[in-house]
């Protein structure tokens, strides 16, 4: 099979809304109980745009728009503070019936290639700590675990735990405005 990344077109969004909404119903991947409305992939989509940031799709196909999505990845702003405008946090998601077929890892790479692109030096990742996974593709793509916080969230009637992992995009770069002495 051969598997196609591109940029997400306005067509892609009611993939993406079901993709998002099956992880809400089905799994703690999303903390969110309330599934979402194509006017909701919308506004995140749009304001994706508006920053910059991409919303990249993974199909089967020659990846001429024809194809099926089979799952989707994007970053956004981590926190909004000046001081953390080289940070983006990530989400990669792939279709129910597709996880485990090795679409993660190709999305997580060109997500890691479009953050470089964008100048950002750190790519954080929030997991639900007993999604391993999820913690095993990000250990693979060089993300190192930087915390732990115990019971912070809910879902489906029981407490989760939230692991952090980091990626240093370009660890030799100096932060702006420093003067290498």
């Amino acid at each position: 099979m051969t598997y196609h990344i591109r940029d997400a077109l306005l067509a892609d969004l009611p993939a993406i809304r079901d993709i998002y909404n099956d992880a809400v119903l089905n799994t703690t991947a999303i903390w969110n109980e309330q599934t979402v409305d194509l006017d909701n992939r919308q506004a995140w989509f749009s304001a994706r745009q508006a920053q910059g940031y991409p919303v990249l799709v993974i199909g089967d196909g020659d990846g001429d728009g024809d194809n099926s999505v089979l799952g989707y990845a994007s970053f956004g702003d981590w926190r909004p503070f000046d001081g953390y405008r080289h940070t983006v946090e990530h989400s990669v998601y792939v279709r129910n019936d597709q996880r485990g077929n090795g679409l993660g890892p190709q999305l997580m790479e060109a997500l890691i290639e479009r953050a470089k692109g964008c100048n950002k030096h750190v790519m954080v990742a929030a997991i639900e700590s007993g999604n391993g996974a999820s913690i095993r593709l990000h250990d693979r793509a060089g993300f190192v675990v930087t915390g732990q916080m115990p019971q912070v969230g809910t879902k489906f009637g029981r407490w989760l735990d939230l692991t952090f992992m980091q990626l240093i995009l370009d660890p030799g770069v100096m932060p702006p405005g420093s003067h290498k002495e």
